[in-house]
Order: C-alpha cells, then sequence, then structure tokens
C-alpha cells in the first residue's frame, strides 16, 4: 500500500511537470544514447539506452532501460532489467558541465532458473521471476564538449524491495 501511495504522489508531480509548461525549453537539448551501468543489488554491469527531452526551463524527463549481464552462482541463473521514467531538475548550467537531481519512476523484472540436474533432480529447471515498481532519487552531471556528443554520469538509488544503487556512464547525442 505504501509503495502506492508513493507511486501515485510521483506520478502526479511528473504529470503536473509535463503539462505545466509545454513549450520546449531553449536550454536543455533533444539527446538520445547509450550507457553502461553497475547495480548494487545484482553486483553485476548492464548495458542500457537513455534519452532526455526538455519540457521546461531547466526541467527534462529522461526515459531509460538497463539490462544487466545474466549472472550465474552455481545452478542459479539470474536476468535482470528496469525501466525508469525520470524527471531531471538542473541546479548548474554552465558553459562546462551540466548537474541536476533526478526523481522518478522505476519497474524492475528480476527472473531466477535454476537447473535441477545440478543436484540429481528429476531434470528440467525450475524458473520465477518478479517485477516491481519503486521510485528513483539521485542526481548526475552532463559534460559539455564541441560538437553533438555529451558524456554524462548518473548516480541513484532505487526504492524499492532491497534496493539497489546504480551508478550509470555513458554519452548522449543531441538531435
Amino acid at each position: 500500500m505504501k509503495t502506492q501511495k508513493l507511486f501515485i504522489i510521483t506520478l502526479s508531480l511528473v504529470l503536473t511537470c509535463l503539462f505545466s509548461n509545454t513549450t520546449n525549453a531553449q536550454d536543455i537539448d533533444t539527446n538520445i544514447g547509450g550507457m553502461l551501468a553497475y547495480g548494487t543489488e545484482i553486483e553485476n554491469i548492464g548495458i542500457g539506452a537513455n534519452a532526455e527531452f526538455g519540457i521546461a526551463d531547466k526541467i527534462s524527463i529522461s526515459p531509460s532501460f538497463i539490462y544487466y549481464l545474466p549472472k550465474e552462482e552455481g545452478p542459479v541463473k539470474v536476468t535482470w532489467f528496469e525501466f525508469n521514467a525520470n524527471v531531471n531538475y538542473y541546479f548548474i548550467q554552465d558553459e562546462q558541465f551540466d548537474v541536476y537531481g533526478l526523481g522518478g519512476l522505476n519497474y524492475t523484472n528480476v527472473n531466477v532458473k535454476f537447473d535441477t540436474n545440478a543436484f540429481g533432480g528429476f531434470g528440467g529447471n525450475a524458473s520465477g521471476s518478479d517485477g516491481r515498481i519503486g521510485l528513483n532519487l539521485g542526481g548526475g552531471a552532463n559534460l559539455k564538449l564541441n560538437g553533438n556528443i555529451t558524456p554524462f554520469a548518473e548516480l541513484k538509488y532505487v526504492i524499492i524491495d532491497g534496493g539497489q544503487l546504480v551508478l550509470a556512464a555513458g554519452v548522449r547525442f543531441n538531435l
């Protein structure tokens, strides 16, 4: 119940930001790119895609997807991915770099497969999966280079069962 209330409050804030000023922000470009990430709960590296769309002065929306490399520990194989819908608020914007705080929604899906043959079982596999909705809180920075490439780095904490700290870095291309 608590997660549902947090989800509704965050969704309300995101929608308020989206529809309060529908003009495109002049100081935030539209970008799309890729990234590498590390999650502390899965303890593995992920690859992902990220975009950013300016919606108001100092505010952008930033959807992303991260697929963590499959992890095998003995007879157990874990696959994990997440979708994120964040709102970024820029605190600092100058000629060399931008610094922003982020907040948003997260959907995480974990799939676990267990090889029953590893322990003299009856053969085959047992598996299960679970999807959860959580909240993202964190921040990031963009390094402004001459040209259309923008390197970035983000650090966020996903508030969800078990929680996860995610460190990501990548590049976005200005459209």
